[in-house]
């Protein structure tokens, strides 16, 4: 199996880009498959324009929507802004999407995200959702969403609680599970 792991800020810090690399952890660690990350420098593209699509679709675009073909499943981390979807995230699915046969086509994805927020970008992943399924995706139906996460990792970039390390390790091994079954 091979995963797509996307990164939903730009911030070099992001605290999204920390929960995927829990995430790459875990996949490793349980000999899941590959991962490919496409991380905050990937997506960092123009704001999406017909005009500039028309010109023909920018390099950083094509190299993106290349990573996302290959994939076997999605697995994003993004926060919520103004209690929506990540204005990154979505650009770069609109970006993505321009692509024939679009990309993300019957593609299962996984949603997760981190915010120092008490809702853990649980609105942003909610609105994500919608425009995955409208693009024809098999979303898978949890999440996790990490409220506080300003606080939740030790300087080792590890989740200090057990419990929600353990939440995500069963979340990750039942998607992958699934996408087993649907593949």
């Amino acid at each position: 199996m091979k995963y797509a792991l996307i990164v939903g800020s730009l911030r070099k810090e992001s605290l999204n880009r920390k929960l995927l690399s829990v995430i790459e952890k875990i996949i490793n660690d349980q000999k899941l498959g590959e991962i490919e990350v496409i991380d905050s420098n990937d997506i960092d593209l123009p704001l999406y324009n017909q005009d500039i699509e028309d010109n023909g679709m920018p390099d950083k675009v094509n190299n993106i929507t290349q990573k996302v073909i290959a994939a076997d499943a999605l697995i994003i981390s993004s926060p919520e802004y103004n209690g929506s979807i990540s204005s990154p995230l979505k650009n770069t699915i609109d970006w993505i999407s321009r692509h024939r046969p679009i990309p993300f086509n019957k593609l299962p994805i996984l949603m997760t995200g981190a915010s120092p927020g008490r809702l853990g970008a649980m609105r942003g992943i909610a609105h994500a959702k919608i425009t995955f399924e409208a693009l024809n995706s098999f979303v898978y139906p949890e999440t996790f969403t990490l409220s506080k996460a300003n606080e939740a990792f030790n300087s080792d970039g590890e989740l200090k609680d057990k419990d929600q390390f353990s939440r995500l390790e069963s979340l990750v091994s039942d998607f992958h599970k699934f996408c087993e079954r649907i593949s």
